[in-house]
């Protein structure tokens, strides 16, 4: 039994008489000692109980009884000194196209991307299970409006660039978005105010990511929200593996022949969905991942990085690296932590659906946190000490795959064209930042088709309008498009 679960599709009917606790859960908490689950057993009603079992009922206590054991013992700072030690920097690396081999070796790739998605054999998958607050914005990341001229919203323009594909290349491209109990809900009914964009709502599959609950960091004891409910947090974007698989989406997707999995996460709208030379090189290559990679612009910039560690294509996060470390260069003069993780990478379908099966395969994180919870008085704890943390959550990683993987492949993409994220409020990543990324964009494709723009004039490009640079210069010389409509 697994510690993550789903409560999408739970139904219990209110008028049940549930008065008794079913003698084998009271069996199994006393056991790993998490009896207090049930301490306000005789205060609740029968709904509420019914939903406490349903949750006690998708928890292995055992098992996040082995973790919390583990997590008293912080890994051996030797250990992770020998780690960063042996790091490499990425043998493998098909870089940006330099010479006329080259550009000729990404148009080939292109050119067999371009048959795949003709074949339908791709499909995209967003991770779209994180709300806005950072961003001021108490609702799903996805729905934040982020067109410079428009207010286009992240989904709109991932919409209107699956719809443009599929006009493209004649072909059915699924969309699979991983929501959260938290965007869940509010993700689906703002698709269907928006009719889908158009996409139609067969051809778009919402499932949700599981969840992990928040553990005493002193005690190991299970912390509760509330007294029919489990203190719980998402699984992680790792988490996907696993909700693909409750979801039924791997038999769907086996049933139409996808092949390749794009996966991005809703933040980056300048992300080239279904990248058609990305595919190329991940079908040429056999490659079971596909990593999309960015130069960092300092050794410091919080990026986690790719890197060979003996033997194995890894990511070490920023956090682990100190300045000293981060800034450590090879024998060449160059950076071995350059390989900046854009979170774009394209997955062969049958290699995540065997991590599935093996539901063990990606590890368990443990961070640890302040999580609000009630004590056994019923009683709301606020902890707020940042020096001792009173909770571990737990989470998976879906790059924690790439050394699992026989065939792994990095591809290093144009950071100023596909890598523009809207992470934080203001600053670095923000959305003034992006959105002057994507007007930049639009203003270098318009100088191309010999229509130069004001440096500090918005333009924004639809999908619908244009794919690429390529196909804007051609609309514009035909007229299909009008210049007044950018």
């Amino acid at each position: 039994m697994t510690a993550s679960f789903h409560f999408s599709g739970f139904v219990h009917k209110a008028d049940s008489v549930m008065s008794t606790i079913p003698v084998d859960i009271q069996e199994r908490l006393n056991e790993h000692s998490q009896s207090h689950l049930l301490l306000f057993w005789n205060k609740l009603t029968d709904s509420q109980r019914a939903s406490l079992l349903h949750q006690i009922a998708q928890v292995d206590p055992g098992m996040l009884g082995r973790i919390w054991q583990t997590s008293l013992k912080d890994e051996s700072p030797l250990d992770a000194q020998t780690r960063i030690e042996s790091a490499r920097s990425p043998g493998q690396v098909i870089r940006p196209p330099q010479s006329a081999g080259e550009l000729d070796q990404w148009d080939q790739a292109a050119d067999l991307g371009a048959g795949e998605l003709r074949a339908g054999k791709v499909a995209v998958i967003t991770v779209a299970g994180g709300q806005g607050s950072r961003l001021g914005f108490e609702h799903p990341k996805g729905m934040f409006p982020i067109g410079p001229k428009s207010d286009r919203t992240l989904f709109q323009i991932f919409a209107e660039q699956i719809l443009a594909r599929r006009r493209r290349h004649r072909a059915a491209i699924p969309w699979l978005i991983m929501t959260s109990d938290a965007t869940h809900a509010e993700t689906l009914a703002f698709l269907q105010q928006q009719d889908f964009f158009g996409l139609g709502a067969e051809t778009i599959h919402l499932f949700q990511q599981g969840s992990f609950p928040a553990l005493d960091a002193a005690t190991g004891r299970i912390l509760m929200s509330s007294r029919h409910e489990l203190a719980l947090s998402p699984d992680g974007h790792g988490g996907l593996v696993a909700a693909l698989k409750l979801a039924g989406l791997f038999d769907l997707l086996s049933e139409r022949g996808i092949r390749h999995l794009y996966y991005h996460q809703v933040d980056n709208p300048t992300a080239i969905l279904c990248d058609p030379a990305l595919i190329g090189f991940h079908a040429s290559h056999r490659s079971q991942l596909t990593t999309n990679v960015v130069r960092k612009v300092s050794p410091t910039e919080r990026m986690g990085v790719l890197v060979d560690i003996n033997g194995h294509l890894e990511i070490v996060e920023y956090s682990e690296l100190t300045p000293e470390q981060a800034a450590r260069c090879d024998s060449s003069g160059d950076w071995i932590f350059w390989a900046g993780n854009t979170a774009i990478h394209v997955f062969d379908q049958e290699f995540l659906n065997q991590l599935a099966i093996n539901s063990d395969s990606l590890p368990l994180h443990v961070a640890r946190k302040n999580v609000p919870y009630i004590d056994d008085q019923g009683s709301s704890i606020q902890p707020d000490d940042p020096k001792k943390s009173n909770a571990i959550k737990l989470e998976r990683f879906i790059f924690d795959a790439l050394p699992i993987a026989e065939r792994t492949l990095i591809v290093e993409g144009d950071r100023t064209r596909e890598f523009n994220p809207v992470k934080n409020r203001d600053g670095a990543d923000s959305p003034e930042t992006c959105r002057e990324a994507l007007s930049r964009i639009g203003r270098d494709w318009l100088t191309a088709a010999g229509h130069p723009v004001d440096k500090d004039q918005p333009v924004e490009i639809s999908p619908l309008q244009a794919l690429d640079q390529e196909e804007l210069i051609q609309r514009l010389a035909t007229g299909a498009i009008p210049l007044s409509d950018l």
